[in-house]
């Protein structure tokens, strides 16, 4: 249904054109929109509202019926009569009529989007609405997803329907309070640039109107509109992994993950027994800030000694004296490849493990 607020806009427009006063009533004879007070119209709106007139001179005032495809929908009152009362009257009419149908028609593609994200749709149904949408099912589209705790107190939504504009090739939903889902059309060429643009735009859009909590996620490119679904699975997936791993990233995509997207999909009773089994009773997060800086900085250094501890400050034998003394409290050797990467896997382990933790407090 459209809102009040775009019907009292366009009345308002209309009224700036015409310096003519305009209503909008609903059947009972109840204000909708009004430029003037027309309360005295109450009473013949209803009666006209029953009669087979679709326009009619009552008391100094010209009503008309507005239908939303044959169905009676609103009237509208203007105040005078005369001939140029009545065109004005038939062109607001016009306009009223047009919207009700762009609306209408913008709603039925946001229901067909929103069940087609949530898998809610046969295969033939799919194909059957998109035609009669007049949506193409055959481009190519990815799906992002902007999170913001701000989302309701800036209508994020509608910020980002304004940002996109009103292109029908892209859409622009929710299906939950947190989320604002953006279904995008990409082209064939260059497109996971494009993507990482898009993405880099609606984080610096978002700063500027002061949402500055957003986090922008999304999956993969598919090539037809039945397996958009994917990829807002994927980018699902790339918003929640990411708070995990990527906790300093405001823009991430599924493509990115890596091994975190399977560490994420872990029963927590495996993940505690596979901890187990690697350090006995103690976990790999109770190492001194000290030796966590000495290994995580190894690992950005792609195991290089010599580089770990020039970026360090310290000299080499001191980084092989530490290697060495956390080889025998965990009996990994973080130079040998296959130790570093199951010391790897398990502080990656420990750390989806605290952040479900949060989730069940």
């Amino acid at each position: 249904m459209i809102s009040n607020q775009i019907l009292q806009n366009t009345i308002d427009g209309i009224k700036g054109i015409t310096r003519v006063e305009l209503c909008i009533m609903d059947l009972e004879g109840r204000e909708v929109a009004s430029t003037a007070d027309m309360s005295r119209c109450s009473a013949p709106t209803a009666e006209f509202a029953v009669s087979p007139a679709d326009s009619q001179e009552i008391q100094g005032f010209q009503f008309f019926k507005v239908y939303d495809e044959q169905q009676l929908e609103y009237i509208l009152v203007l105040e005078g009569t005369g001939e140029d009362v009545y065109m004005i009257g038939k062109m607001a009419v016009l306009q009223l009529q047009g919207l009700l149908v762009a609306y209408k028609e913008r709603f039925d593609k946001d229901n067909f989007i929103k069940n087609l994200l949530l898998d809610n749709l046969l295969l033939v149904d799919i194909y059957s609405r998109s035609k009669k949408l007049h949506i193409q099912a055959d481009v190519p589209r990815i799906v992002l997803i902007i999170e913001s705790e701000r989302n309701r107190e800036y209508n994020v939504l509608e910020l980002m329907r304004a940002h996109f504009g009103s292109s029908s090739r892209d859409f622009v939903t929710a299906v939950d309070e947190n989320d604002v889902i953006v279904v995008k059309e990409v082209s064939d060429a260059d497109s996971v640039k494009e993507v990482e643009k898009t993405a880099a735009n609606i984080q610096t859009f978002l700063q500027k109107e002061n949402i500055r909590d957003a986090r922008v996620a999304y999956g993969t490119v598919v090539s037809e509109i039945k397996e958009v679904s994917r990829s807002y699975k994927e980018a699902k997936m790339a918003l929640d992994v990411g708070k995990i791993f990527f906790d300093d990233r405001n823009v991430i995509a599924y493509s990115e993950l890596g091994i975190g997207r399977l560490i994420y999909q872990l029963p927590i009773p495996l993940c505690k027994m596979f901890i187990k089994e690697i350090f006995g009773g103690r976990s790999p997060d109770e190492f001194d800030d000290e030796t966590l800086t000495t290994i995580n900085k190894f690992f950005e250094n792609s195991l290089n000694v010599s580089e770990t501890s020039r970026q360090l400050f310290i000299h080499r034998n001191t980084l092989v004296y530490r290697l060495d003394k956390l080889q025998k409290t965990t009996g990994l050797d973080l130079r040998v490849f296959e130790d570093a990467i199951t010391f790897k896997i398990a502080l990656m382990v420990v750390k989806y493990m605290k952040y479900m933790e949060t989730f069940e407090y």
